[in-house]
């Protein structure tokens, strides 16, 4: 146990070193670089979502280094933004860890407190509405970001009634209500409601993929790598005989269409 306990001890000072000297380097730069002086929230905050976004990249490719990668970026814009409102005594990067620690223990009262939870499912809701709680929101979905892109709100929006029980039994229910969607869409001949219909169909087809446990915004996000490797391999293949994907018919393009999927199964 000593043994164990003197490892422990040893990586927590690793990972507390590295994190002390991240610090310090930020202090370095902010101080002394032309750049990084010149930063705000305003102006790191694009270059923030950008980052998010590689770090979905890499997850997506399941590609560690990258992962590690992309981590190590938004950790560094973390530290940046706190060292920004320390200057003015706003708040500081231990202020930041503290008020998240803070958080965690309030919303696990299962592990901080007495309250007993049988599953998942009753930890999430437990969740929601201590979160909403917290946040003094008078909606349940006050703290979905208004930001958010279309696929993800409507899932944070459908997971935040799910978490005062506002959710259908079962996903043949769901997914009757894709098929009534799917009809009402079909038979719409007036173009701003049909616009209206094809955002229910979408909305209907993210609560099913909710239900059979599917991310829809990652299997959209494969089906979109998929269609960019075929497409890719058209415009190879297409050159290497001498040929333009432009100058060529439907069936043609078909043809080295089916070529495509044949060499991604394979």
């Amino acid at each position: 146990m000593a043994n164990i306990k003197a490892t422990v001890d040893d990586n927590r000072k690793a990972k507390l070193d590295a994190f002390d000297r991240l610090l310090t380097i930020m202090d370095e730069l902010r101080e002394n670089c032309p750049w990084d002086k010149k930063q705000t929230y305003e102006s790191l905050r694009h270059l923030t979502l950008e980052e998010t976004y590689e770090l979905s990249d890499a997850i997506i490719r399941a590609n560690l280094d990258d992962i590690k990668k992309e981590l190590g970026d938004l950790m560094l814009h973390m530290v940046f933004y706190a060292r920004i409102a320390s200057e003015t005594n706003d708040f500081d990067i231990a202020d930041v860890l503290e008020t998240v620690c803070d958080k965690l223990v309030a919303r696990h009262p299962h592990i901080y407190g007495d309250v007993q939870v049988d599953d998942e499912e009753a930890v999430k809701q437990n969740w929601e509405k201590l979160k909403l709680k917290e946040k003094g929101n008078k909606s349940v979905l006050g703290g979905v970001p208004k930001s958010l892109p279309a696929m993800v709100k409507a899932m944070r929006v459908q997971e935040k009634a799910r978490g005062i029980g506002f959710d259908w039994e079962n996903q043949n229910q769901v997914w009757e209500k894709v098929q009534e969607e799917l009809n009402e869409f079909k038979q719409e001949e007036d173009a701003d409601r049909q616009a209206d219909e094809f955002g229910d169909l979408l909305f209907s087809l993210v609560n099913y993929a909710r239900f059979v446990d599917i991310n829809p915004e990652e299997a959209l996000e494969r089906t979109n790598q998929k269609f960019i490797s075929r497409f890719r391999f058209m415009e190879e293949e297409t050159k290497k005989d001498g040929k333009a994907l432009s100058d060529m018919t439907l069936l043609e393009m078909d043809q080295y269409w089916e070529r495509a999927k044949k060499n991604q199964a394979g």
